[in-house]
């Protein structure tokens, strides 16, 4: 299944206007990421702005997305999993709390080693 690019939020870097030497009017990527910041309970403001409501899915992978994927209620709450050292590389930590979480409150873990068949 593909999300349109349209249906879909996440962290977003921020863009600035400019001119060249010749005068010609560009716009430039930054390396600052827009506010809020997309982390944290941020996350819930940031859909909140976007799209004014609930989202019905949202998937994360740290503890970071704890505050967003409590916000999507009901709606499908996804966690992955970075456990496959082998295909990508296993960075477990700062995901602890949400995997908890995930156990206790119904949310669906996706294991990249387990349940992911191409991984890049």
């Amino acid at each position: 299944m593909a999300f349109p690019r349209a249906m879909t939020i996440g962290s977003s870097v921020t863009f600035k206007y400019s001119e060249d030497d010749q005068g010609a009017a560009q716009v430039l990527r930054t390396k600052e990421i827009e506010q809020p910041i997309d982390d944290g309970p941020g996350k819930p403001l940031h859909i909140h702005r976007a799209i004014g409501r609930r989202p019905i899915v949202a998937a994360g992978n740290s503890d970071g997305d704890i505050h967003m994927l409590k916000y999507a209620g009901s709606g499908l709450r996804l966690l992955v999993h970075h456990d496959d050292a082998e295909r990508e590389y296993a960075y477990d930590g700062g995901s602890e709390k949400a995997l908890q979480l995930a156990a206790q409150d119904g949310w669906t873990v996706v294991s990249m080693k387990q349940d992911w068949q191409t991984v890049f």
